[in-house]
């Protein structure tokens, strides 16, 4: 075959632009730190890099974002648990310190003052919030657990369930004496104060309206069977005589403290009951007071909405949940039911009452016993004072046993909320703890997607260098060649 000198030429400068973009790609390489610049320069390699750049990318989502946002948020729902926790311990304790027979009036108001300020905080423990959300209302995580100030227009109807076994035993004193009965010609002190024993249904609320008709609701199922005990209610006053002792075919409805008092056969027919339904109106809450929404089926009249609002409490859990790694979903919320209790409040107002009735049993016996150092006093008047006296010395006893079955209550009720959050703590934990090792498992699959793209991706550049090297050394000594395959010239095949 013929070779020519434009051929060789030709071959020449091909061979010299193949080097020349050979170090090029090289230069490239070496400049960037990746082995390609365009998919066209190798599909396999952009193809891959493409599905890895995915998958960390959605790594980088779980492991950056979701989690340590899910972590937060159960570290301020864990932080509130443990507070609230602490806190029922000290309420424990008061609650068998105040069951000391030893302690003075003022000894038990600060007992009591104590109790209502350690209540307050721990209600208050619910209105905890991250980034702007409650942790503890479920999905209504822009409505507090609490009412965050005094509200008297707004009424609530309220549907309570309760269980037969959930019926309270209670005692009170009856009978009791007040200094204005001295004034009484008639009075003669004869009847005795009296500790009477009740079955009650204690509502979650107390301060409730009686405007509604009918005032309450009761009902009660019992194997499948539902019966209506609406027309035993009666309305009665916290202040009238005997209210705790209901004719035993009817129901003592008391709208101050929220209850229930069941006469004996009423009592007899719901002790069993698969389950008791309770309707009460109230629209007078207290700052602190915890929202019935979030905790029983209700109806809402608010004069700002044109219509009432119903709450429905939902048969599951309200779980709020994060997708923390393929597929995966954990939930990070602890709803307010399973962690604040109506109990632990009306257990401590009924502590505060008690020990309000004990202190004005005592100042009662020190103005009777004032009133006795009067000399002028007749002989009918002083036997008159010392019978009084006898009979508020019995009152005063009776109210004592029943302040200490407040304490008592209180110590039962406190010891069952610890249970009730270590629970929820426990529950919490577990699901942190599980965040946890998945957080642990996304690092090292970052770490391992890392390392696969920059193998994928990256070049070696010591590798780089050297084969640069050699493409430069190449490219010169192809330039060499070419210069000397091409020095002759027309001239020389003219001579």
């Amino acid at each position: 075959m013929r070779v020519t000198n434009k051929m060789m030429t030709n071959n020449m400068m091909s061979n010299i632009n193949k080097n020349k973009e050979y170090m090029s790609i090289l230069e490239q390489q070496y400049s960037t730190g990746k082995k390609i610049q365009r998919p066209s320069e190798d599909p396999i390699v952009a193809v891959r890099a493409l599905k890895l750049r995915t998958n960390l990318a959605e790594l980088e989502q779980y492991h950056e974002k979701n989690i340590p946002d899910a972590m937060s948020w159960m570290d301020v729902t864990e932080t509130a648990l443990t507070t609230v926790h602490d806190l029922l311990h000290d309420i424990n304790t008061y609650c068998v310190q105040g069951s000391s027979d030893q302690l003075q009036p003022s000894d038990r108001l600060d007992i009591v003052q104590n109790l209502e300020q350690l209540k307050q905080q721990i209600y208050h423990e619910g209105n905890s919030s991250y980034a702007g959300r409650y942790v503890f209302t479920g999905y209504k995580t822009d409505s507090s657990l609490l009412f965050d100030r005094k509200r008297t227009d707004l009424s609530y109807r309220i549907t309570e369930k309760i269980t037969g076994n959930q019926i309270e035993f209670g005692r009170a004193v009856a009978g009791g004496y007040e200094m204005a009965d001295y004034d009484d010609i008639a009075e003669d002190f004869a009847d005795a104060p009296q500790l009477v024993e009740y079955r009650r249904i204690q509502l979650s609320y107390d301060t409730l309206d009686t405007s509604a008709t009918p005032p309450a609701e009761v009902s009660y199922t019992q194997g499948g069977v539902t019966k209506d005990l609406t027309g035993k209610i009666t309305v009665v006053s916290a202040t009238e005589d005997n209210p705790y002792e209901p004719d035993p075919d009817k129901i003592n409805y008391i709208p101050e403290t929220g209850e229930l008092i069941l006469g004996a056969n009423i009592y007899k027919e719901m002790k069993n009951a698969d389950q008791i339904d309770i309707n009460y109106t109230k629209s007078s809450f207290k700052e602190g007071d915890l929202k019935p929404e979030h905790y029983f089926d209700c109806v809402l009249k608010d004069p700002e909405k044109p219509e009432e609002i119903t709450f429905t409490r939902p048969e599951i859990k309200q779980e709020i949940r994060y997708e923390v790694n393929y597929n995966q979903k954990l939930t990070v919320n602890t709803e307010g039911a399973e962690a604040f209790a109506h109990k632990m409040g009306r257990d401590i107002d009924e502590i505060l009452n008690a020990v309000n009735d004990v202190i004005a049993s005592e100042n009662k016996i020190a103005e009777v016993k004032e009133r006795l150092k009067d000399t002028d006093l007749t002989t009918e008047e002083r036997a008159k004072y010392e019978k009084m006296l006898e009979q508020l010395d019995t009152e005063y006893v009776l109210k004592k046993e029943v302040m200490q079955d407040a304490f008592s209550n209180g110590i039962t009720t406190s010891y069952n909320e610890k249970d009730r959050v270590n629970t929820a703590l426990a529950d919490l934990g577990s699901r942190y703890v599980r965040l946890k090792l998945t957080d642990d498992r996304l690092g090292s699959q970052k770490t391992d997607f890392e390392d696969l793209m920059s193998q994928n991706e990256d070049v070696n550049l010591v590798d780089t260098i050297i084969r640069y090297g050699s493409a430069d050394m190449i490219y010169n000594a192809s330039l060499s060649a070419a210069a000397r395959a091409v020095q002759n010239n027309l001239l020389d095949f003219l001579r």
